[in-house]
């Protein structure tokens, strides 16, 4: 018998299969599960299990919610594994738990290590001191970073607040080193163009 694609297997849990759904389950439920807990490790904080399943139910109702409507998204492009696809949902479902207790990336708070997104920022360019001292600027930087999409808020966790280096960012959301310097390269265009829209100049993210 010919194993389905994960296109052929994701539309037989849309079209209702019952038997396709038990195997979802099966396969995809401790991986969301460690997505889970992988995201809200980064905010070097402990979280409860009831949070961790409230974040869990919350993806499942989605997934299966107007008859399957969000699954049904899934269209496999571009070699997309439905595991990479489920992870991507769970990051954005994680991020969207966390920011209803925090609305944005905190400039002044300090990390495990002691170190704030301020001091990391600041060590990319000698300008950006001078920048973080004008109280405007730094209200302007919080907004325009609330401004980004969930996945390009992450990657400002990881690469900004937790001071993560470009590879261990691949290793961690599994990407190749091409994808993340775009990623990159988005979200400071994105900072660099809210900045530019509200009369600043933000020259010292490259």
């Amino acid at each position: 018998m010919q194993l389905m694609s994960d296109l052929e297997f994701a539309q037989s849990c849309v079209k209702g299969d019952k038997q396709s759904w038990i195997e979802f389950l099966s396969r995809y439920s401790h991986l969301i599960y460690n997505y889970i807990y992988s995201v809200l490790a980064v905010k070097g904080r402990n979280f409860s299990d009831h949070q961790v399943e409230d974040i869990y139910q919350e993806i499942f109702h989605a997934l299966i919610k107007d008859n399957y409507k969000k699954l049904s998204t899934y269209q496999g492009k571009n070699n997309c594994s439905l595991a990479s696809w489920l992870r991507q949902v769970t990051i954005n479902f994680s991020i969207d738990y966390l920011r209803r207790f925090k609305s944005t990336i905190s400039i002044d708070a300090e990390n495990e290590g002691g170190f704030s997104l301020q001091d990391t920022l600041a060590s990319l360019s000698m300008g950006a001191v001078e920048f973080l001292n004008d109280q405007d600027r730094r209200k302007t930087l919080h907004e325009c970073i609330d401004l980004l999409d969930t996945d390009e808020q992450y990657f400002m966790e990881l690469f900004l607040e937790q001071g993560l280096t470009l590879e261990l960012i691949r290793d961690h959301l599994k990407l190749n080193r091409g994808a993340v310097d775009m990623r990159k390269s988005r979200v400071f265009q994105k900072l660099r163009d809210c900045f530019k829209n509200k009369g600043f100049r933000l020259d010292f993210l490259k």
